[in-house]
């Protein structure tokens, strides 16, 4: 099979994402190749897919005669993302935002690379299919407007199977692994198979990593404690450092069956797919931050910030990290978290998230006012009130409408 680019760009250096994945594996060998490109730099960042996967992403690039650039980026995923998303609720239909996160991050220090050797182009294996595209030319255009971007999976309309031939000539073929489908691992969340999954009922017991099925989780409940702090998580148990909380609950709440998602999502380019997840971390975590916030914040806050927080996911999926809009959402949601404080007692049992107790020092709940076993106050007072209440609809009771 003869593959045309769209543009030839001998003898120039580009910088490209690489994962160890079919996909940007096969991007390196098509820039050079079929591109013309003189050299090629790998940018491989840790998100928290694992020792294993960076191996085998090493293990490639040697094969490959490349010299991969390696950043650990763990913390600041979970201090300059994660966090974020706590405090924000980040859910998108179901979906706690992971992979929209992770492809931000990836693609700045593919920009941070090509600015400090200076290099003008940048490449992705992203498919013209998916929403990765978006994210990560979006990213790279707002980082470095005059960024040539080059996408050989999308501009070569390649599929799976072609891809696979080409790699063989090359030695290198899909590696052994758990399940059918593979998928894109961060240490917030494990996408199964994005775009893989043709059918609404197939099941893939076989791709899940990290979590058992809740039928197989053991039959005695695991208590878990969570501490916040100004609506990020301090302490789980006797875990404090930032990233071991993560992947300690991905653990933790994976032995347990907790976090596997199972949702129809719409796309980017408007089309519906079905999406398989897992994020132990994540279910734990954004549950017990929401219900925090119900104990601390008023009953107007939570109102407008549950808006706040549905426009602020929605934006995050939709390729708009570095939106102005999506800051000024940040700045009225790191306002509203100043006072979420405290600690959530949790149950994990088979698959479940039961919370069991809560206490915060910022807590709203006043039982000596509200509670109908003491006098708190005069009842009396509310009469006026219910009455000025009353007075719309009385009028609304006579004219009929």
């Amino acid at each position: 099979m003869e593959l045309k680019p769209p543009a030839k760009y001998d003898g120039e250096t580009v910088v490209s994402a690489y994962s160890g994945g079919l996909d940007s594996t096969l991007v390196t060998i098509l820039l050079k190749e079929v591109y013309g490109f003189k050299e090629v730099i790998p940018v491989l960042v840790d998100v928290g897919q694992g020792e294993e996967e960076i191996q085998v992403a090493f293990e490639r690039a040697e094969k490959l005669n490349l010299n991969p650039m390696f950043f650990d980026a763990k913390e600041e995923f979970v201090k300059e993302y994660i966090f974020r998303c706590i405090k924000a609720n980040g859910s998108y239909e179901g979906y706690p935002i992971g992979t929209s996160m992770s492809r931000v991050l990836i693609t700045s220090k593919c920009i941070e690379v090509a600015k400090k050797h200076g290099v003008k182009y940048m490449a992705h294996g992203c498919t013209g299919k998916g929403n990765d595209q978006f994210r990560m030319e979006i990213t790279a255009k707002y980082l470095d407007p005059g960024m040539t971007v080059v996408a050989p999976v999308r501009e070569l309309n390649l599929t799976r199977a072609v891809e696979e031939e080409y790699l063989k000539k090359y030695g290198i073929t899909p590696k052994p692994r758990k399940g059918k489908l593979g998928g894109d691992i961060n240490m917030w969340s494990h996408s199964i198979g994005s775009g893989q999954v043709e059918d609404l009922g197939s099941q893939y017991p076989e791709d899940y990593i990290w979590t058992v099925p809740p039928e197989d989780a053991p039959d005695k409940p695991r208590e878990a404690v969570v501490e916040f702090k100004n609506g990020v998580p301090v302490r789980v148990d006797d875990v404090k450092d930032p990233v071991e909380i993560i992947l300690y609950l991905n653990q933790v709440g994976g032995e347990n069956g907790v976090g596997r998602i199972d949702i129809l999502e719409d796309g980017m380019i408007g089309l519906k797919s079905r999406e398989l997840y897992e994020a132990p971390a994540a279910t734990i975590l954004l549950k017990t931050h929401l219900d925090l916030e119900h104990l601390t914040l008023t009953k107007e806050e939570l109102r407008l910030k549950h808006e706040v927080d549905r426009l602020w996911a929605d934006m995050v999926y939709h390729a708009m990290w570095y939106h102005p809009l999506r800051r000024d959402l940040d700045a009225f949601i790191d306002s509203c978290e100043k006072h979420v404080d405290g600690t959530i007692w949790v149950k994990l049992y088979k698959g479940n998230v039961d919370i069991v107790k809560r206490e915060s020092p910022s807590s709203l709940f006043s039982p000596e006012m509200r509670s109908l076993k003491r006098a708190g106050f005069d009842q009396r007072d509310s009469t006026g009130a219910v009455r000025i209440a009353s007075l719309l609809y009385q009028l609304l009771g006579k004219l009929g409408r």
